[in-house]
């Protein structure tokens, strides 16, 4: 092997090696989103009080989030990794139907922004999420923005959440 070579192999490891540690936007956010896990409380837009969990489930491959008091119903997303470049959400609606949404990140890193690219049980024009965003304000400060479209009309909830002692 020539002096050339060996310098070219040497640069191509580090390069590969490199490459191997960095981490995607998904992944970094997904990462960053694991930091929720606990309990979250605010209230909802009608002065009610809120209740949000976030954990880990699924041998850390998922984080499932749920909202209670909302009414009636109570509703689940699931946030996972599909391939190292995506970051989806499957949120399991009290409207019946799971709308799934892939994430983009603000280029401050502090808001996820999902949006609805298809889903399951919905019928053309109905009522499902569209978007989610959610923005880290510090460790036990978030909000969410919830958009849901129904016949092309837009209905928003936001939620300004405090980590729960």
């Amino acid at each position: 092997m020539t002096k050339s070579t060996r310098i070219a192999a040497v640069l191509a490891i580090a390069l590969a090696a490199t490459a191997a540690l960095a981490q995607s936007d998904a992944q970094k956010s997904f990462t960053q989103l694991k930091s929720l896990t606990g309990s979250w409380e605010g209230k909802t837009p009608d002065g009610k009080p809120l209740l949000v969990s976030f954990r880990e489930t699924a041998g850390g491959s998922a984080i499932m989030s749920e909202i209670l008091g909302t009414g009636p119903e109570n509703m689940v997303s699931v946030i996972h990794m599909d391939g190292p470049n995506k970051l989806l959400m499957t949120h399991y609606c009290g409207a019946g139907n799971q709308p799934r949404m892939q994430a983009s990140v603000s280029p401050d890193g502090k808001t996820i922004t999902f949006t609805f690219f298809d889903g399951t049980n919905i019928a053309p024009g109905a009522g499902h999420m569209q978007s989610v965003v959610l923005t880290m304000l510090d460790n036990n400060h978030h909000t969410e923005d919830w958009t849901f479209v129904d016949h092309g009309k837009e209905m928003k909830e936001f939620f300004d959440l405090h980590r729960k002692v």
